[in-house]
């Protein structure tokens, strides 16, 4: 029988990486630096192969998974196109991925801290979603 917390551990991420997805999707159009441009291509391509191996685990747990719940989405598309309208600058969408990977790595590692009786392979996405996190909102710092 699986462990509950690691059903709850590849449920928040699930919905992390969509939320990210979803928030890359966004911005990626109104990117104007190529440079800027293809590392959120890249961040992308690795979340949705991320995406995958929680999905495939998630069925192999006989679960669904978890959607990204709708007030935060709405509060991001809200701060998103807002501040976009005022200033659609590369700056401002590097600042708006720099907030999302730090939301992200922040409520990740609570809940790989909450969930500490998920099987290891679960928590090693978890971590690798928080490095994939980490290491955007580092490469974006060259563009604020």
């Amino acid at each position: 029988m699986t462990e509950p917390d690691t059903i709850k551990l590849l449920r928040e991420c699930d919905a992390g990486i969509k939320m990210g997805t979803a928030s890359i999707g966004e911005v990626l159009e109104k990117t104007t630096n190529e440079k800027l441009k293809k590392l959120l291509e890249i961040c992308k391509e690795g979340h949705e192969k991320l995406k995958e191996e929680i999905q495939n685990k998630l069925e192999q747990c006989h679960d669904t998974g978890k959607d990204p719940n709708p007030m935060a989405q709405g509060m991001s598309w809200m701060k998103t196109n807002v501040k976009l309208a005022m200033d659609e600058s590369d700056a401002t969408i590097a600042d708006l991925i720099t907030d999302g990977c730090n939301m992200g790595v922040k409520s990740l590692s609570r809940y790989l801290n909450q969930y500490q009786a998920a099987d290891e392979e679960t928590k090693d996405i978890a971590k690798k979603l928080i490095k994939q996190e980490e290491e955007l909102s580092i490469h974006m710092r060259s563009f604020l």
